[in-house]
């Protein structure tokens, strides 16, 4: 596959990206209670054959313990985990930004973000870096075009909301990204360098939309990847219709927010 080799003593995948061989990548994933899931999703990664990964886990004060679990493991995989604490609850967006931000600060080539609760397969690492190719600076994962779905036992109703909210959040934004609302996405580091970080504002489910609007706002360049997205087995899940109907009130104000990388763009 282009922009990928094996590495001939130890058969890790080795990427190359604008260039560059010796990657780092960084893969985000912001906690709150996961403390059954995040051995689980900790180890699928670290054993992925490809080099230069790490995790970075953004705990926000875990009542159930997940926090001092990253540590523990962490310590167990010096180097290539590591964990930032916060005083508590504070929201998913503000939890990416800070990973976002860290990666910047520590030289990452290649920043990710995904769910600890196994929604986001694994094993599609690898082709969502295969994907971050010549002009490519955002792999984005799919639930919405050919080759992607929504969890099979999911009932008519959960998957027509789910469908809509995503179709509601790009007709008003006119995107012609096919999922604007999942939260399974690689991104060069060119492109979060040039993302207006401070001045996100979306917080929670509308998180997810605000940037992708905001990297098209930019002209960046995107692949969507399809997936099958998987309920998850462990934990409880932190999406509410309180959070839907909220996302769906917010989506309006990004046109505003945002009004003037709209009006760059258009210039």
């Amino acid at each position: 596959m282009p922009g990928m080799r094996y590495n001939q003593f130890n058969l890790m995948l080795q990427y190359t990206i604008e260039g560059k061989t010796h990657l780092k990548i960084l893969i985000i994933i912001p906690t709150y209670n996961e403390s059954e899931n995040l051995p689980l999703i900790t180890a699928a990664l670290l054993a992925l054959p490809v080099l230069g990964l790490s995790v970075l886990i953004v705990d926000d004060n875990s009542p159930d313990g997940t926090g001092q679990l990253a540590d523990d493991l962490a310590q167990q995989n010096t180097g290539r985990m590591f964990v930032l604490h916060r005083t508590g609850k504070l929201g998913l967006g503000t939890a990416y930004i800070t990973g976002f931000k860290y990666g910047l600060a520590n030289g990452y080539d290649v920043i990710g973000q995904m769910d600890a609760d196994f929604s986001h397969p694994v094993d599609k690492v690898p082709v969502f870096l295969n994907a971050l190719q010549g002009s490519v600076e955002l792999a984005i994962g799919s639930r919405y075009i050919p080759g992607g779905s929504l969890d099979e036992a999911w009932p008519a109703w959960r998957k027509f909301l789910s469908g809509f909210g995503n179709f509601y959040a790009r007709t008003i934004l006119r995107l012609p990204i096919r999922d604007v609302t999942g939260g399974f996405r690689l991104w060069k580091r060119s492109l979060l360098a040039r993302m207006p970080l401070d001045a996100i504002r979306s917080n929670g489910y509308i998180f997810q939309v605000e940037m992708a609007y905001v990297a098209y706002l930019l002209g960046a360049k995107y692949r969507e990847i399809p997936f099958y997205f998987a309920d998850r087995k462990l934990g409880r899940s932190k999406m509410s219709a309180k959070i839907q109907v909220e996302a769906a009130i917010n989506v309006w104000r990004l046109l505003n927010i945002h009004k003037h990388i709209r009006l760059l763009e258009e210039k």
